[in-house]
């Protein structure tokens, strides 16, 4: 060795150490610093903290109503059931808790970023092949799974949570929430469909303001429509700008927050064709279920609640259904203050008649 000092890519140079970035405070702001929430299995004392403070801790979804959920299905040991909306699975779990032993719980999910994630956390939690399988496929396609492996009308019960999961608002890479800045993307599948930014670049100002009106009751439809319509909106955060700089002088704070949450519900809807789904979930459930056969269905805005009331009414009137829910169920106050998600959550249950 002659002294010298070996030059800075010499491969005998040391790698610089890199620490982990610590966690930001008490309450970290970034989603990528939250690593003590999205470790819940690690840190258990913070996931905790989070939730008593009435939040949703990071990369997780607290599951909704689901005393209320069980009564109105009353899942068996050995029935067959499906969860038509999978997400972080807490209800697949309290519903596979229900079903052992010899019972089997189908659990589909159009977002093929958060199934496996589901699969591998509930087959930890004891429910492996033998009682869960997981199907990458929107509730939609429901009827046309089940034909290939189950008989037709061999389904106990179906449960549809129709609200978008919180590890989904939550993540900026998914586009979901204007509180993250991040791509404009809102689909459940990532591979299929527009984002939500050509969405609306490609959006006539009749189209939006439709979308507007019927996905969200926005009342200013016509003006957000006019301003965004056809737009490019490559970010979250410039969508977000672009709304805020139209209402700024016209509204208060809490209801541009409101406006904010509505167009973006709207596009999302029509960005992943919600309501068309839900219309053909609807339409298949009585031929999925067994006489007796339950299905209970968690909506978050007044376009889905339409719509199941007006599918379960019908079916009552044709005597597909034997008993509905007169008036839709609410989370309790506990609830709604530990898991504000769920405040605007409705629940609506019905039974196919026990007779051919």
């Amino acid at each position: 060795m002659n002294g010298k000092p070996e030059p800075e890519d010499s491969p005998i140079s040391p790698s610089p150490h890199r620490r982990r970035p610590r966690y930001g405070g008490k309450n970290p702001r970034r989603y990528d610093q939250k690593y003590k929430e999205l470790n819940p299995e690690k840190y258990p004392d913070t996931v905790a903290k989070v939730i008593a403070s009435g939040k949703t801790p990071a990369g997780s979804h607290l599951p909704i109503m689901v005393a209320e959920i069980l009564e109105a299905l009353d899942p068996q040991p050995g029935q067959t059931g499906v969860d038509a909306t999978l997400g972080h699975g807490g209800h697949a779990r309290a519903l596979l808790a229900r079903i052992i032993p010899g019972g089997r719980l189908y659990g589909f999910d159009a977002d093929p970023l958060e199934l496996p994630k589901t699969a591998v956390r509930l087959k930890a939690a004891g429910y492996g092949e033998d009682v869960f399988t997981p199907v990458l496929r929107n509730h939609a396609g429901l009827a046309s799974y089940l034909a290939q492996t189950e008989p037709a009308g061999a389904v106990d019960f179906v449960l549809a949570d129709l609200g978008c999961s919180s590890m989904q608002y939550d993540e900026p890479g998914r586009g979901f929430s204007y509180k993250h800045d991040g791509p404009l993307d809102m689909r459940w599948n990532p591979s299929r469909g527009l984002s939500a930014s050509t969405w609306i670049e490609k959006c006539t100002i009749d189209r939006l303001e439709q979308a507007l009106l019927d996905n969200s009751d926005e009342p200013l439809a016509g003006v957000i429509a006019r301003s965004l319509a056809g737009g490019h909106f490559e970010t979250t955060h410039a969508l977000a700008g672009a709304i805020r700089r139209l209402l700024n002088d016209k509204l208060d704070s809490e209801e541009l927050d409101r406006t904010l949450k509505r167009v973006f519900q709207a596009v999302r809807i029509s960005v992943n064709d919600e309501f068309s789904s839900l219309e053909a979930l609807l339409r298949i459930l009585p031929d999925c279920l067994v006489p007796g056969g339950r299905v209970a269905i968690l909506t978050f805005h007044s376009g889905e609640d339409r719509r199941v009331k007006k599918a379960f009414h019908a079916g009552m009137v044709a005597s597909v259904y034997r008993a509905i829910s007169r008036d839709p169920l609410r989370a309790g106050g506990g609830e709604r203050h530990a898991n504000p998600r769920a405040i605007p959550a409705k629940l609506r249950w019905a039974e196919k008649n026990r007779v051919g």
